[in-house]
């Protein structure tokens, strides 16, 4: 059901004197973008009459089929919690449609869309919850973002060893005036390294924050002089930056992957997702961990998972189920990095999970041990796989699946494909300072 109605945002629209307001939307590469009107284009854009070039996005269309709608989800409306020069803004998240009226399948909000329809089709509503890590880098004197700070904080440290504190406390209040619970923030393991995590909700929604999130870190981040990244892994030696991508499903109101008779609290339901989650793993890594930089971090003794396992007793596999029980059990996929297109990553980790359960797929025994400490050869006797390593490998394996092109939709899969590639073309035949150090006063 609907919060607002087109009369209640141009309601509030007036009384909060909003004189910009920003309908956002996300490319296939996980980039927001945005089509900025004046409050007197308002009701022209609420009745889907705001079109724009879709040739000039990464991943969307040619030029000769450019023309492209947004449709905003009224229910995305929100006023930004902080004032430009020029006044008050508000922000409406859009789905993409073709010219004709017909949703744009290059959309990645339409991708999800699908994927929550499956779940709605086989009695299913889907809960997600994100834990999105970030690292706050100061700016050089011209404005350009570094990755150097002054910050000297671990796990739970606060200030003055914190020296991003009360820039991520101004983060969370700003979340909050925009609807957000927050439900904990912290700074991480790695110098500069800071957490922010909010209450799960319906998928969709929760992609939706996700951008929101990234948005809003940014954004304050810059007014404190400071660069927020979502790069996985900026800094050679230590941890990188995940989103641990927590599902549950609900069906009748009840939580489908709870069974208190279990061992573990999980319901038949819960190991058939587990199952699916692994099978398709190495297939939708790609979209999980997108850049050549997310595979810096998925290396042994970061805390980055790289093995194909799940555990309800330690953190070093591919999938966790941590300690809640009744409506709060879930399913934690801990491979997924925040560069990760939130729609597309969510929407995959649907698809592969309820894939398990349509077919009844039994997962392997689960792994208690920490799998960094096993032999090459004690993981191969437990039939435990690795993940890709590289994003060439990845590209191979996303490529070779005809369950995620079809899942995703072809438009997607050819464009996203030859973006990755590209990526990778351009990565390969770059010479890092790494290979001056090593080999240019030696060969």
């Amino acid at each position: 059901m609907s919060i607002y109605t087109k009369d209640d945002i141009l309601r509030m629209v007036k009384e909060q004197d909003v004189r910009f307001i920003c309908l956002q939307f996300t490319d296939i590469l996980g980039m927001l973008k945005s089509v900025s009107i004046t409050a007197s284009q308002l009701e022209k854009a609420l009745d889907n009459k705001c079109a724009f070039d879709g040739s000039s996005i990464d991943g969307f269309v040619r030029i000769e089929e450019s023309d492209m709608c947004l449709h905003p989800d009224y229910d995305s409306f929100v006023i930004l919690p902080w004032r430009s020069v020029s006044g008050k803004t508000a922000r409406l998240i859009c789905d993409v449609y073709h010219a004709d009226g017909t949703p744009f399948e290059g959309d990645p909000r339409y991708v999800l869309k699908k994927a929550i329809k499956e779940a709605a089709d086989m009695g299913y509503s889907v809960n997600v919850g994100p834990e999105c890590e970030f690292f706050l880098f100061h700016l050089d004197e011209d404005g350009r973002p570094t990755t150097k700070t002054h910050d000297a904080g671990g796990y739970f440290d606060l200030g003055p060893v914190d020296r991003g504190e009360n820039c991520r406390k101004e983060i969370c209040l700003a979340l909050e005036n925009m609807g957000f619970e927050i439900e904990a923030s912290h700074h991480e393991n790695a110098p500069a390294q800071h957490e922010i995590d909010f209450k799960y909700d319906e998928a969709l929604k929760t992609a939706d924050n996700v951008m929101t999130f990234k948005f809003v870190v940014k954004n304050l981040a810059n007014q404190h002089g400071l660069y927020a990244t979502f790069m996985p892994k900026p800094i050679f030696g230590i941890c990188g930056s995940g989103m641990h991508t927590n599902i549950s499903l609900f069906k009748d109101g009840q939580n489908a992957f709870y069974d208190e008779s279990d061992s573990f609290g999980l319901s038949a339901v819960a190991y058939n997702f587990i199952a699916g989650l692994m099978k398709h793993a190495k297939s939708m890594t790609v979209l999980t961990n997108p850049i050549v930089n997310s595979y810096k971090r998925l290396v042994p003794g970061y805390e980055a998972p790289v093995y194909i396992a799940w555990s309800a007793k330690n953190r070093s596999p591919l999938i966790r189920i941590p300690y809640a029980k009744g409506l709060g059990t879930r399913i934690e996929l801990r491979n997924p990095d925040p560069a990760a297109n939130p729609y597309l990553e969510i929407a995959a980790s649907i698809f592969a999970g309820l894939d398990g359960i349509r077919n009844n797929m039994t997962p392997p025994p689960a792994t208690d041990t920490n799998i960094y400490d096993l032999t090459p050869h004690e993981r191969e006797d437990a039939g435990i796989d690795i993940l890709p390593r590289t994003l060439g490998e990845a590209i191979t394996e996303f490529k070779h699946s005809n369950f995620m092109r079809e899942k995703v939709g072809e438009h997607v899969f050819t464009k996203y494909i030859a973006a990755k590639k590209e990526e990778w073309r351009e990565y390969r035949t770059r010479v890092s300072q790494w290979e001056i150090d090593k080999y240019l006063g030696k060969y």
